[in-house]
């Protein structure tokens, strides 16, 4: 068995949004074994900070937040689909002969694979591509960027997705992970009532 942990590193010097500060995860010793006789340690941190998943509310305002999803959805098999050559955004012509099927969960591995630091130009999956995967009704989609827009107004990617209930996930680590299917798990942090959750996302293939 081998085991891929495509998921980002969480530190206070880690790639985040835009390079915005507020984006950035805070670690703060809240107890120190000399004086307290433990070590803790408190996480200040953006819920779409690194690896994570959007729910309907991040971008409608009465959309469903998460208290409403399975853990199903975020296991069995997933597909990773080679899109490096694509050199601004994914379009419905890129996808298209895909074999991408009912139910699929679908990972776009793109060249944001290959660049460490924030690309403000980074590869985002356009509205034709989105209207597309909601026709073939995939139940999550993930890319290798931390948005699966970049500056789209009104976010009509996100909107045509969470509004027919798939799932985005961002901020993947795809580099040097083959085109196929893989067995899936993804787990999101069980936290109530909010927008988008952190997640820890593995690919497996048996030998």
């Amino acid at each position: 068995m081998i085991i891929h942990d495509i998921s980002m590193n969480i530190h206070p010097k880690m790639t985040v949004y835009k390079n915005r500060d507020g984006k950035r995860p805070i670690l703060t010793q809240s107890a120190v074994f000399e004086k307290d006789g433990v070590n803790e340690t408190n996480l200040t941190m953006n819920l779409h900070t690194g690896t994570h998943i959007d729910f309907p509310l991040h971008t409608m305002n009465r959309g469903k937040d998460s208290n409403h999803h399975e853990l199903k959805t975020f296991l069995g098999m997933a597909k990773v689909f080679d899109l490096s050559f694509v050199n601004d955004h994914i379009t419905l012509n890129d996808i298209q002969s895909f074999d991408i099927e009912e139910n699929d969960f679908v990972l776009f591995k793109t060249k944001n694979s290959e660049v460490e630091a924030f690309d403000f130009n980074f590869i985002y999956l356009d509205l034709s591509a989105a209207q597309y995967l909601k026709e073939r009704k995939i139940r999550g989609v993930g890319i290798d960027a931390l948005g699966i827009e970049r500056n789209q107004p009104n976010h009509p990617t996100h909107d045509v997705l969470l509004g027919n209930n798939i799932i985005i996930l961002e901020g993947l680590r795809l580099k040097g992970i083959e085109a196929k299917r893989y067995e899936f798990i993804c787990l999101p942090l069980k936290i109530d009532d909010v927008e988008a959750l952190p997640v820890r996302a593995i690919l497996i293939e048996n030998e």
